[in-house]
């Protein structure tokens, strides 16, 4: 950590805040509780985790830099924050005074290695965005850069001067406040603090690498390439740096103006159902998303004889791994399948449950779930009364609340996404349906698994036919030693032979009724759904035996 006297006032400023935050905790959900007055804490509890809330905005915006996006952080944190955390810092914007555009100018120059009258032909000195990590102006290029990328108007993103110094202050700070949490056993039962922390550094490491968000504005058009319904700006790389990023100025109507959307002739219901599309897109056919999808992260961009969908501001980008995607697909099919045990074992693999706790009340409340919307198709539960679902949200947070569970990285960007984007449409059309718009990549999720178990029983049937082939000549051999006289006997290993033989039979077995139960599934999928999904379900029993009958034996 820096010693300068700025970061050291701010850091122990913020260990302070935390340090008093904690005691109070210790008090009423400790102490109380063990001298009898349990009741006292359970009966202010709502109105003390909201006067936290609130003084916790009040510190980040006094403070900005990363305690602005920690407050943003914890307020998607669901499944380990009570509701009165999350709601009171869901207003909490990334918004702060501009830093004034001379010292935005020198670090520029600094670090391009040129003057901003040599690298733009014009730098609009009033900043057209200021967030807490840097702002951006508005520019037009020299006209030899604009001869080399075809590109005049740009956008200039600066970090803010200093920046570094505050993150690395804050995360140290953040690091200590997360080994207290450790310590404090009703937090640590149910939060990995210190992994939470190093997953927001992560993040926030990221977003301030601008050669990083250039890579990925890259790769994000790419995966676009050729599709006329989504575009990207262009990266000024001659003019981008770690701390400087330049892009095509690609500014147009903002997705959620819907006044200015009516006036060019775009229908909002088609921008939504458009967008839509796209966002599941880009989780589930490239496993690349956007991950900040708020209006003023997309345009809409009327051109030629119809629009397309501009997306700026890759600082904040999501991916899913295989592992997670396999995580996922056990998800779906336990959902599809209604099972609770299934759906807990699979939250298990995904990596959303911590290895302690007891899951038996996460089973019970999924099977309640199961057991009222569980026989509904997507149409069918877009028409339940909304109050239904909010009764068992209400119970299944406080189940949620209650456990060991914390969502990985991944899948809570992913649920952000998701989230943002079912508001963003439901606000351009009230009619949305976003279970309509994810049916279609569901039902795909559930082809490509069985295509990949499929895929692995083959793998092991081919292994299993090999060493049944090669039985008949090995017997052939022990039993000409046999007429020979000149087999020796060691009991132990022939018996573990037989037993052996014994087990490839019964793999054998069970690799031909997984076969048989996943051709039917696959065949009932489409006209059967639901006695589809069963089957497949069930052939997970044949399929473990076929693949693991024989591990840990010898």
């Amino acid at each position: 950590m820096s010693h300068r006297p700025a970061h050291r006032a701010r850091y122990r400023r913020i260990l302070r805040f935390a340090s008093l935050q904690l005691v109070q905790v210790w008090w009423f959900e400790l102490f109380l509780p063990r001298i009898g007055l349990a009741a006292v804490a359970e009966r202010t509890r709502t109105d003390r985790m909201r006067r936290i809330a609130e003084r916790f905005h009040v510190l980040a915006v006094e403070l900005g830099g990363l305690m602005i996006k920690v407050g943003q952080f914890m307020s998607s944190r669901l499944d380990v924050l009570p509701p009165e955390i999350t709601n009171e810092l869901a207003g909490l914007q990334d918004e702060v005074p501009a830093v004034p555009f001379a010292d935005i100018k020198a670090l520029a120059e600094a670090e391009l290695g040129v003057s901003l009258d040599r690298a733009f032909a014009w730098v609009d000195e009033t900043a057209l965005a200021a967030a807490s990590l840097g702002q951006v102006h508005r520019a037009r290029l020299s006209e030899l850069d604009a001869a080399d990328t075809g590109l005049e108007d740009v956008v200039v993103k600066v970090q803010r001067p200093g920046i570094d110094g505050v993150v690395a202050v804050d995360l140290a700070a953040l690091r200590k406040v997360a080994g207290w949490l450790r310590r404090v056993r009703i937090v640590s039962d149910r939060v990995d603090a210190p992994a939470l922390v190093e997953e927001f550094a992560h993040t926030c490491m990221e977003e301030i690498d601008y050669l990083h968000e250039a890579a990925n504005a890259e790769r994000f058009g790419e995966n676009f390439a050729g599709d006329p319904r989504v575009s990207t700006p262009e990266v000024v790389w001659e003019r981008t740096t770690r701390r400087v990023l330049t892009l095509e100025d690609v500014t147009a109507i903002k997705i959620n103006d819907t006044a200015a959307l009516r006036a060019a002739g775009i229908d909002p219901a088609k921008v939504a159902d458009t967008f839509a599309e796209v966002m599941f897109a880009q989780v589930f056919t490239h496993s690349f998303f956007h991950a900040d999808p708020h209006p003023g992260n997309i345009f809409v961009t009327p051109g030629g004889d119809g629009w397309r969908l501009t997306f700026v501001d890759f600082g904040m980008m999501g991916a899913v791994p295989e592992g997670l995607r396999s995580g996922l697909r056990a998800v779906v099919i336990a959902v599809a399948a209604r099972d609770g045990r299934k759906l807990v074992d699979a939250a298990q693999e995904v990596g959303v449950l911590l290895p302690s706790g007891d899951t038996k009340e996460f089973e019970k409340a999924l099977t309640a779930l199961f057991a009222r919307f569980g026989g509904m198709g997507f149409a069918e539960l877009s028409r339940v009364d909304p109050r239904e679902f909010r009764d068992f949200a209400h119970e299944f947070g406080d189940t949620v609340r209650a456990l060991p569970f914390q969502l990985p990285e991944g899948m809570l960007l992913l649920f952000r996404a998701v989230a943002l984007t079912s508001g963003m449409c439901s606000g351009l059309n009230p009619a949305f349906n976003v279970w309509d718009a994810v049916e279609p990549y569901a039902a795909q999720l559930l082809r490509d698994e069985s295509g990949n178990t499929v895929k692995a029983f083959a793998e092991q049937a081919w292994q299993t036919a090999a060493v049944t082939a090669r039985l008949p000549g090995r017997i052939d051999a022990v039993i000409t030693e046999i007429e020979d006289g000149t087999l020796t006997f060691d009991t132990s290993r022939l018996e573990r032979r037989l037993d052996s033989l014994v087990r490839i039979g019964v793999r054998v077995i069970s690799a031909v009724l997984f076969a048989g139960l996943v051709v039917g599934g696959a065949l009932l999928i489409a006209p059967v759904p639901a006695l589809g999904i069963v089957l497949l379900a069930a052939s997970v029993v044949p399929l473990a035996h076929a693949v693991f009958g024989g591990v840990g034996r010898r």
